[in-house]
């Protein structure tokens, strides 16, 4: 590429800024301490860097890292009333450095900044000609989002497109071992020592960090598998680089594909990080030589095997394999032994063995099969109508009767040469018309005509001048190639129209069946318009006869017997075709169409599943919610109440008495809260109500929580300057009341049952502590299940208020998990997401 100051095209145009990305598996592994680092040796040789923005976290290394570098001042961005910092653009732009380091890439801005994005921001710094050094954990890249959730458990809010970290000049990777990384954490390094047993025992777990760190490792792979393949191309490098084991299978269509595929892959799976490839082969005109639906089916097959298929275009088979495999870098081509026979062998080498030959460096495995040597030349029938055929034949054997009467008549006027000329042309009609064959003897009639009524001596089958026999044989020469061309091209012709017309008809099926437009009815309807039927009609068996699920025209079958063609769709339903015998040839497409409609019943019949279960897990998870709190969480209260009845009857001085009532007055009031709280679950359950969401303080819901429990029973620790969190207060009330209740009940002395708050994050995370018996890990999957027997239970000593507060703090947005409590017990925590998220925060 020419720079602008090299005069190019570009020239006036400011430099693209470069881009550096420090990439880590997990936060903790260094990367802004890296990028800091780098900051520190490019100001030691003298380039102009700035410190756009850098979040330390609290970590008192990094931290020390920005001591003599220049930091510039963040930007103050109002929002619901609070001040948050966000990176200055416009103060690095008009500072105007050779380097900047802005910390993660990822990053959402807060709402009213230039852009909604950082890596947004970052593009308009790089756009200036400044270079930007930044960070990024793998957690963050748009196209592993859903496998960071399968592992981790947490949803990634913050994501930046793969592009934009693939296209950076220089990606550095930031590799810690996960135990090095954990020892980290455990030392206070990573996070405040509130958060630690948290992290490592959830995010932060061996299993995570492990499966993490493979992630960042492949998808480093694949960028530095592009740039080699740029480099290999720039620089017109064609011998394969066997950096990474690449096996391509070559696969024609035949019944011998599945077993090259599946040894391809046998051979693939013994290098870790290799790759399966299949490839076919079309024809220049680009129509298919081998049976769609099973070219369909192998494709199915290699991408089950974990590989991908690839179709490309070629005159020459085994060169179009080896170009392919060389593009790709490939280090070994499965191929298969030829079908065709021995004599056909020994007439043209087959394609394995020219592969081989042109492979060069690439080892070719050639693979024996069941069809080897075994098939057989097929027969091709004319592409063109009976009619033209048959016209084709009449012309070639009246046609060169009739042109040797009118020579005969102008033997005085036309020589030899206009003869041949006529006669030619002749051919070359009758090969329009009829087809190669009918060419081939009107040809050789002509032939046979030309000598004996008009080459010398005449009247006999000789020929006296030796120019005369050349030209006769060129003339039959010619009119077999006319007549073979012609009939190529005829063909390629109706297999072009009929191919375009399928394609054109099975596209618009799958179109409409993906974007969910069409019912079985639309397709039946669609079915008979696109093949001219009278009627099509889908059956269903049902008991001895048959059920019609969708028909269109007049009069469809009602059983496969009454119609002229019938479609298997799947076990238990059929098409049946009525108004005319459709050709062979037709099979395919309208297989197709029979899969299309199989699709879409089936997923009518998962949408009505789907919507059933729904109903049902709704019904079921309101009356097992209903049932765990009436039959526990009321019992405590009711029981308080008739306590306090019963003694107010009793004979006592005012302060006892004054005792009970207030006894009784917490008590109703709490069985007040319990019924309210009770029926928002119930209406959150049937979707009729949803939970009103606020800013609010901890003070609001965790002291009220705790009432009834007693003086001392529970220790309160959670800071007055705690930030607001987004909730439904009387909910989550709710969820700290079942599981303090569970915590005391289980806790066994008084004042051993503590609940604390601290911000992690983006939430703060409400612990409630007990040092109980615990939970064994084995019964741990069943901790949030609501008993099967009503009433309290021992066994594993939980409450069935767990599953309530489960699904209010579902409702409400937090997060409700429980781990093993240091030295013994359970810890319950419930994660709340703040009102007003903070600038940078990591996960």
């Amino acid at each position: 590429m020419i720079r602008p100051d090299d005069g190019g095209p570009d020239a006036g145009r400011p430099r693209r800024g470069r881009l550096t990305v420090y990439l880590g598996a997990a936060p903790g592994v260094g990367k802004t301490y890296a990028m800091l680092d780098e900051a520190h040796r490019r100001l030691s040789r003298g380039t102009d860097v700035v410190v756009g923005l850098v979040e330390a976290h609290g970590r008192l290394a990094t931290a020390a890292l920005l001591e003599g570098l220049e930091v510039l001042p963040r930007r103050i961005v109002p929002h619901r009333g609070s001040e948050l910092t966000e990176l200055d653009v416009d103060a690095v732009l008009a500072r105007a450095p050779q380097v900047a380091m802005i910390d993660e890439l990822a990053h959402t801005n807060v709402p009213g900044s230039r852009h909604p994005k950082r890596w947004q921001d970052v593009q308009d710094l790089l756009d200036a000609g400044i270079d930007v050094v930044t960070t990024v954990n793998v957690q963050h890249l748009e196209s592993l989002n859903d496998d960071v959730e399968a592992i981790t458990g947490v949803r990634q809010r913050e994501t930046v497109p793969d592009h934009v970290v693939r296209d950076a000049d220089q990606i550095q990777l930031v590799d810690l071992p996960p135990e090095a990384l954990r020892r980290r954490l455990a030392h206070g390094n990573v996070y405040r020592a509130e958060q630690i047993d948290a992290s490592l025992s959830q995010y932060f777990r061996l299993g995570n960090l492990t499966a993490l760190r493979e992630l960042a490792l492949l998808w480093l792979a694949d960028r530095v598998d592009d740039s080699l393949t740029s480099y290999r191309r720039e620089h017109r490098i064609e011998a394969p680089w066997p950096a990474r084991e690449r096996v391509v299978v070559a696969v024609t269509g035949g019944p011998e594909g599945d077993t090259l595929l599946r040894r391809g892959a046998r051979i693939a799976q013994r290098a870790a990080g290799s790759e399966l490839l299949a490839v076919h082969v079309l024809a220049t005109d680009g129509l298919p030589s081998a049976p769609p639906a099973t070219l369909d089916e192998q494709r199915r097959l290699v991408e089950s095997l974990g590989g991908t298929f690839h179709t490309v275009v070629g005159e020459d088979v085994p060169s179009a394999v080896v170009d392919f495999a060389r593009g790709v870098n490939a280090t070994m081509i499965v191929v298969g032994v030829s079908r065709r026979g021995r004599l056909r062998e020994a007439l043209r080498e087959s394609n394995g063995t020219e592969v081989a030959r042109l492979a060069g460096m690439i080892d070719v495995h050639l693979v024996t099969h069941e069809k080897a040597r075994t098939g057989r030349r097929r027969i091709r029938r004319s592409p063109l109508s009976g009619s033209r055929v048959v016209a084709g034949w009449v012309t070639a054997v009246l046609g060169p009767v009739a042109l040797t009467g009118l020579l005969a008549a102008l033997r005085d006027v036309v020589g030899l040469p206009t003869e041949l000329m006529l006669f030619l042309a002749l051919t070359v009609l009758v090969a329009l018309v009829g087809g190669l064959w009918p060419a081939i003897v009107s040809a050789v009639v002509g032939f046979v005509l030309l000598n004996w009524f008009f080459t010398v001596p005449t009247g006999m089958l000789t020929i006296a001048e030796p120019e005369n026999a050349f030209a006769l044989g060129v003339f039959v020469l010619v009119a077999a190639g006319v007549a073979s061309v012609v009939d190529v091209a005829a063909r390629r012709t109706a297999e072009a129209f009929r191919a375009r017309a399928e394609a054109s008809a099975l596209a618009a099926v799958s179109r409409s069946v993906l974007s969910g437009e069409d019912t079985a009815e639309a397709l039946v309807a669609r079915l008979r318009e696109t093949f001219t039927l009278e009627a099509v009609a889908l059956l269903c068996r049902k008991g001895p006869g048959w059920e019609v699920l969708a028909a269109d025209g007049a009069e469809p079958a009602l059983d496969p017997e009454s119609a002229q063609a019938v479609l298997t769709v799947d076990d238990e339903r059929v098409l049946a075709l009525s108004g005319r015998v459709l050709p062979a040839s037709d099979r395919r497409v309208l297989e197709a169409f029979a899969s299309q409609v199989g699709i879409v019943l089936e997923h009518d019949r998962l949408r009505a599943q789907a919507e059933q279960a729904r109903v049902l897990e709704q019904s079921d998870a309101t009356r097992t919610a209903l049932l765990a709190a009436v039959s526990h969480d009321l019992r405590t209260p009711l029981a308080t109440i008739r306590a306090s009845v019963d003694g107010l009857e009793l004979q006592l001085d005012p302060a006892d008495r004054a005792v009970l009532v207030g006894t009784l007055a917490e008590a109703t009031a709490r069985l007040e809260r319990l019924i309210d709280n009770l029926l928002d679950l119930s209406r959150l359950q049937t979707g009729s109500v949803r939970p009103v969401l606020r800013a609010t303080s901890l003070d609001e819901i965790v002291p009220p929580a705790l009432e009834g429990f007693g003086p001392g029973a529970v220790v309160l620790d959670v800071p007055e300057d705690l930030p607001l969190v987004r909730t439904d207060p009387g909910l989550l009330e709710r969820v700290v009341a079942n599981l303090v209740s569970n915590a005391v009940r289980h806790a066994g002395d008084a004042g051993s049952v503590r609940v604390s708050a601290a911000v992690v994050g983006r939430g703060i995370v409400l612990r409630v502590v007990d040092t109980g018996p615990g939970v064994p890990d084995q019964l741990k999957g069943q901790l949030f299940e609501p008993f099967q027997r009503l009433g309290d239970t021992s066994g594993t000593g939980l409450g069935l208020g767990l599953a309530v507060a489960r699904g209010l703090a579902t409702a409400v947005g937090a997060e409700l998990s429980a781990e093993d409590t240091p030295g013994g017990g359970l810890t319950m925590l419930v994660e709340v997401p703040l009102a007003i998220a903070p600038a940078g925060a990591v996960p």
